[in-house]
């Protein structure tokens, strides 16, 4: 048997996401030797630019790896669902797998010395708050609309060594911003790179409603690669995939974009699902909020009732006005 290449970042996070999915994958089919093509995507070369400047985070870290395998050169490639552009299709991927889902929320690190009493107290006066999203930032404005929210770059254990070192953000033009006092991380990315250890809090959905698709790992090859297809399709978890399908429709009706707080968390109970989700101003006082629930069945018409609810109350007209 021929040696079954998964495309990845060089990330410490990336890598253990990717491990993740050769070992499922070793489990689910005896004898298969799998073994990792890796790569520096733009998003992870520069750490400076926001990530619109590369056409979102799609553009950023996954553009490069699914280029992989649309040339051959991979069977097949891991991202993190969050990062996947929404509003779009891919023509010739398809998504094999969804792994089970890990904790979609968001928590905060501090740097050391700092306790969240002192951040919580004055709403965050005084304190700068370090995270490279608009969804999080967003959410932020509203929980801490005394704190100053920067542009913060860099993967998981990069931003944490610099909140310890208090080591400012370089930005394009040269200045700088920063240093963070606080950083804003995904709670199951912070546990990939073992450092759950620095939580100092996790948000409620209610308090910060998490990315589409945040926790879910994908796996994407070529819609015509029926032995790939087949082979993930035994890693695949159906209550995943059926989450991302309804929070993925989510964007699809808005036409989000990468520069769109939208925020989306689809839950599965049995044959039930439930869906919330959120559309925001870049500046957090505007949160228009819907939920849905109904048969698990449909996950993208559940997706598609929530984000129509959205639009009734005016989500079109944010969303037009966070586009570049």
């Amino acid at each position: 048997m021929s040696k079954f290449l998964i495309a990845t970042r060089k990330s410490k996070m990336a890598l253990a996401q990717t491990r993740l999915v050769s070992n499922l994958l070793q489990q689910a089919v005896p004898g298969l030797e799998v073994d990792l093509a890796q790569s520096n995507p733009r998003g992870d070369r520069d750490q400076i630019s926001r990530l619109d400047r590369h056409g979102g985070k799609g553009g950023a870290f996954v553009a490069e790896i699914r280029a992989d395998v649309v040339a051959g050169r991979s069977q097949c490639a891991m991202h993190s669902l969050k990062d996947m552009p929404g509003n779009e299709e891919t023509p010739g991927l398809v998504i094999g797998a969804y792994l089970r889902r890990d904790d979609p929320s968001d928590s905060l690190a501090l740097r050391p010395g700092l306790e969240m009493a002192e951040l919580r107290k004055n709403r965050g006066e005084g304190f700068k708050i370090g995270t490279n999203s608009v969804r999080r930032a967003a959410f932020l404005h509203g929980l801490f609309p005394n704190a100053e929210v920067i542009h913060f770059r860099g993967a998981a254990d990069t931003r944490i060594h610099k909140l310890d070192n208090a080591i400012a953000q370089k930005m394009v033009d040269g200045s700088e911003v920063g240093p963070a006092d606080a950083i804003l991380l995904a709670t199951s990315g912070m546990a990939r790179v073992d450092l759950s250890d620095r939580v100092a809090y996790t948000f409620t959905s209610e308090e910060m409603l998490p990315a589409v698709g945040q926790g879910i790992v994908a796996v994407e090859c070529a819609s015509t690669d029926w032995q790939t297809r087949q082979y993930l399709a035994r890693i695949d978890n159906a209550d995943a995939r059926s989450c991302a399908e309804a929070e993925r429709e989510v964007l699809w009706v808005l036409d989000g974009h990468c520069n769109s707080p939208i925020a989306a968390l689809a839950k599965c109970a049995g044959d039930t699902m439930t869906i919330s989700a959120a559309v925001m101003s870049l500046d957090g006082k505007t949160i228009l909020r819907a939920r849905e629930e109904g048969p698990g069945d449909y996950p993208r018409e559940l997706g598609r009732k929530v984000a129509m609810a959205l639009i009734a109350q005016g989500a079109q007209a944010l969303v037009e006005k966070t586009r570049i």
